[in-house]
Parts: structure tokens; sequence; C-alpha cells
């Protein structure tokens, strides 16, 4: 394990150094910002006053061609340095930062650019795509029980996300100092959070808190944290041997509670297998007993099956009794019905043969009876001698004769004795 912070500087360097210094650093220094040289000079100067100097000549000499030559070929060469010298070539995942007098005025995206202005140049060129690694071994961090632990290893990654705002506010070499200070103070205040017991806890663990909070501190830098942990952690050594002491003792319990659990296994096993022979045992019994319910139900059934035969065929006896003796009801019904309309059609002809003889009779009385006399009188004279006499004669008779159907009145008065 490293027991050195990170380095992060910035160095100055020509433009073809640039790429080296930004992707490996210097002297295992981390290097995120390099100041280019300005490698435009006043070389093309001289040019153009050998230029001057030979359009003097051809204008005051007899050597007017070769000098008019002479002048266009150095100022042509001095145009072309010129030219040659106004390239920058940013490149890709950097970003160059651009200032005029001195005073910052934009940002230069990767590619080529010219600076045509002696005034104008690239004060900075900033890794700004690549995530740069950052280690900081925190030494004697004490824990919740103010025990100092050996060492806390803390790696993160940050990215430079505003260049300007990163060279005009701090500064690589800067920015380590600040880096490195706001690492140390949240190990520390992390520790102290955490007992010493479980200190190891902290290898691996989410330090998503830390991250925010160093970028709350940084952000005002241009800088983004894009990831952090801690790989290792380092206890003191006499902490160590308790430790391994502890461990020592925890693995021979591990090895008796091993033990007890092979035998806790076992019995276990053995007294599955006397459950699992009970269970057969009783599987067997309760066969046998559903074979007996099956078998005691089958006679239940057979005999609620012949009791209902039997009560079926008593019930379609005296069904059949029932309806014979209906039948034989309601026939001798028919027969007294048919014997009374038959007394009744008898008595009809009875009584017309009755009523018949009765004429018969009374007419042969009618036939036999003795004539009534009828002695007619005035009305409201009295009897004459003669009716008188009459009558005294025929009393006797009507008297002998009886009372009878010939038995009459006489001038509709009824004899008396």
């Amino acid at each position: 394990m490293s027991r050195e912070f990170s380095k992060i500087k910035e160095s100055l360097a020509s433009w073809g150094e640039i790429r080296q210094l930004l992707r490996g650093g210097e002297q295992g220094q981390l290097v995120p910002v390099v100041i280019p040289k300005d490698r435009r000079g006043f070389a093309w100067m001289a040019l153009v006053f050998l230029a001057l100097y030979c359009a003097g000549m051809a204008a005051l000499t007899d050597l007017t061609i070769i000098a008019a030559l002479a002048a266009l070929f150095f100022l042509a060469l001095a145009l072309v340095m010129i030219w040659r010298k106004a390239i920058i070539e940013i490149e890709e995942g950097t970003t160059g930062v651009r200032s005029r007098w001195g005073a910052i005025t934009s940002t230069l995206p990767p590619g080529r650019h010219y600076l045509w202005l002696p005034w104008d140049r690239v004060d900075a060129v900033v890794d700004t795509s690549t995530e740069i690694p950052y280690s900081a071994p925190i030494v004697a961090c004490p824990t919740a029980e103010n025990v100092p632990l050996k060492s806390i290893e803390f790696f993160l990654k940050f990215r430079i996300v505003d260049p300007v705002a990163f060279v005009r506010t701090i500064g690589a070499g800067n920015f380590d100092l600040v880096l490195s200070s706001a690492v140390q103070d949240a190990i520390r205040q992390r520790s102290r959070r955490v007992n010493t017991e479980r200190a190891y806890d902290l290898r691996g663990s989410d330090v998503g808190d830390m991250q925010d909070a160093l970028n709350r501190q940084l952000g005002r830098y241009g800088v983004r944290i894009t990831g952090a942990n801690i790989p290792d952690v380092q206890l003191p050594d006499q902490y160590q041997q308790h430790l391994s002491t502890r461990e020592k003792v925890a693995k021979e319990m591990s090895a008796y509670e091993r033990e007890w659990e092979l035998t806790r296994k076992r019995r276990i096993d053995t007294l599955l297998m006397e459950i699992e022979r009970s269970k057969k045992t009783r599987d067997a019994r309760v066969v046998e007993v559903k074979a007996a319910h099956n078998t005691a139900r089958k006679d239940v059934a057979r005999m609620l099956e012949e009791q209902e035969t039997e009560a079926q065929r008593v019930t379609w006896e005296i069904e059949a009794r029932g309806r014979a003796e209906l039948t034989a009801a309601e026939n001798e019904a028919k027969a007294l019905r048919r014997l009374a309309e038959s007394y009744r059609d008898n008595r009809a002809v009875l009584q017309y043969e009755l009523a018949r003889k009765r004429l018969d009779v009374g007419a042969k009385l009618a036939e036999n009876a003795p004539q009534p006399l009828v002695v007619r009188t005035q009305q409201g004279q009295s009897d004459s001698a003669l009716s008188t006499l009459l009558l005294a004669q025929l009393l006797p008779r009507i008297s002998g004769m009886g009372s009878g159907p010939g038995s009459g009145h006489v001038n509709g008065h009824t004899p008396s004795a």
C-alpha cells in the first residue's frame, strides 16, 4: 500500500510535451494542467527588415530585379513563419484557456486554432476528460474509542469540468493542498463514527456521503468527484494481536460450533429416521383402518340397500293393497250407484203402476157408486113438504151404505141423523 499522498502539480512545457505530461504525469506526480510555452518569437521581424532592405536596394541601385526578388522572398518567408507560428493544436480530451493581455477571454475546444495577434495566447491546457486518480493514505485516525488506527487509505477519482474556474480560482498546486486537507478531514470524521472492532468494515463501505461532501467543497473550483472508496484499513499492532487472539478464539468456537452442528444434524437425522419409520407404521395402520372403514361402509351400504328394498317392497304391497281396496270400494260404490239408479227407475215404474191401478179402482168404484139426487130449491125459501118427504125416504139408504164414494150432498146440505 502506498504511504504517500498523490501529488498534483502544473508544469511548464512546450507544445510537443503537453500530451505526454497530461497522460503520464511528471516524476510520479499528476499533471492535469500544462502551461504551454509561447513559441511565437520575433525572428519574422528580421525577415521583414531584410525584405525592406532589399526593396530599398531595388529602388536605389541598379540591382532592381534581384533585389525585388530577394525582398519578395524574405517577405514570403516572414509570412510563412508568421502563419506557422500562429497555428496551435489542442489535443482531444483537453481544453485550452485563451487570454488576451493577461485576461482570460474564452476556451479553445480540441482541434486546430490560429492566434494571429501577438497579444493572444494560450495560458493553460487543461485535461477535462480524464478521470484523475488520487490516493490519500491517512495516518493515525482515531476511532470512536479514541484508538488511533494505523492508516486508512482513501482512493478517489476526480475530473475537471470547468477549466476556467480551475485555472483562475485555485490552480493545480493549490488544489493539491485543498484536496488533501478535505480528504483527511472527511476520513477522520468517518473514523470517529466507527468502533475499533468494526474498523475493518470501512473497507469497501459506502462513502457516498463523503463523496457528496467533497463535491460540495470542491465544486467551486470546477472539479467533480466521480468515484471514491476505502480500499484498505490497518489497525494498530497491539490491537491486531488482540484481534488475532479473538480470531483464534472465534475459530475454535466456530470449530466447536461446527462439531456441535454435526452432532445436532446426526441426532436430527436419527430422529427424522425414527419419525419416518413411525410415519410408515402410522400410514400402514391408517391404510388398515381405511380398509376396515371401507368394508364397514360397504356392509352398511348393503344393509341399507336391503332395508330400502324391503321397505320399498312393503310400500309397494301396501300401495297395491290400498289400490285393490280402493278399486273394490270404487266398484262397490259404482254398483250401489247403479242399484240406486235402478231403484229410482223401478220406483217411478211402481208409482206409475200404482197410479194406474188407483185410477182403475177409482173408475170401478165410480161405476158402482150410487147416483145422488139433488133437489134444488130456490134460495132463501124454506123446504117444501115434498122435499122433506123424499129426503126422509132416502136417508135410510144413505145411512145403510155408510160413508163412501157414493155418498153425496142433497141440495148442498149434508144429511144428518
